[in-house]
């Protein structure tokens, strides 16, 4: 990542707490990188911006890749970064539990009024979350990157990455035809899950079931426990979605009932439906806004490139 951040910015306290974060907003020409990407050839010439810093320099930065970054109630992303390596809408900035992860690398010296008073928000954001460890930590990779990597079947030659990511019956369906394996998996998006490789859970859909990550099919699973025919898979299924063992179905009722309003599905914590704990999201209210300015003596303006 180099020096700017990506889109307008967002609707978030961080651009108006306790600093209100005004950024000089322009274009630059979108990365090739982008275009290998999906979606990335329906993105404009160019891309809106924002700069932070003013090293001058495409690299430097880091960003996070922005699939599943946010599928845990733990997680948000606060800005996106312009970036010459990953895909448009890489996490520039955010947020994990009570971590802050800042991906620009200047000092306030050499960042813009805007950055100062954005990466001062940024601190004083997180402190908010003292205690908030994260829920999730990574177990796996999200249903995304089985789209983006089956676009890349014919340019990795080697097989033994293929292995890894693929099962043999789709290398060998699709030996050759990257395209039909992306159509694929994003015929079949709400049903991919990892095991090993990226899978379809075809029993899943032989109940009926259109999604894995949704509340409603995690109820229609502990509804189908009392089906004689349907039972036995219907467990099979909670046991490879939750982290629960339950014997008999009125256990399953009741965790239901009292945890529906905190359930969430996350594919990076190893897809699985979990439970935020009681009061997690509870957070102390933010002061009252700052006044003045965050100039540090000597330091770039907006304007400067």
């Amino acid at each position: 990542m180099g020096d700017a951040a990506q889109g307008e910015p967002r609707k978030h306290e961080v651009f108006s707490t306790p600093f209100e974060v005004k950024p000089k907003l322009t274009f630059w020409k979108t990365p090739k990188n982008y275009r290998r990407f999906p979606g990335g050839d329906e993105l404009m010439d160019e891309v809106r911006v924002w700069r932070v810093q003013n090293t001058g320099k495409s690299i430097g930065g880091v960003v996070s890749r922005s699939y599943g970054f946010e599928d845990s109630p733990d997680a948000e992303v606060l800005t996106a970064g312009y970036n010459v390596g990953k895909e448009s809408g890489a996490v520039g900035v955010g947020r994990h539990g009570n971590f802050l992860q800042w991906g620009f690398s200047a000092p306030p010296s050499k960042m813009t009024e805007a950055g100062r008073k954005f990466f001062l928000n940024c601190i004083y954001y997180i402190h908010r979350f003292d205690g908030k460890r994260p829920l999730v930590y990574r177990q796996s990779s999200h249903r995304m990157d089985a789209v983006r990597l089956a676009a890349l079947l014919n340019r990795i030659k080697d097989p033994k990455w293929h292995a890894r990511i693929f099962p043999s019956e789709l290398l060998k369906k699709y030996k050759g035809n990257p395209d039909g394996l992306v159509k694929y998996y994003k015929d079949n998006f709400e049903l991919i899950y990892r095991d090993k490789h990226f899978l379809v859970d075809a029993e899943l859909k032989a109940l009926g079931i259109e999604s894995n990550r949704k509340v409603s099919s995690l109820k229609r699973l502990i509804e189908l426990l009392e089906n004689p025919e349907q039972a036995k898979l219907a467990r099979q299924l909670l046991r490879r979605y939750t982290e629960k063992s339950y014997a008999k179905q009125a256990q399953w009722r009741k965790w239901l009932k009292e945890n529906r309003d905190r359930i969430y599905f996350s594919d990076i914590g190893g897809y699985k439906f979990r439970v935020i704990p009681e009061d997690y999201l509870k957070l102390p209210p933010p002061r009252e806004k700052a006044t003045g300015s965050a100039h540090t003596p000597g330091a770039a303006t907006d304007t400067q490139r």
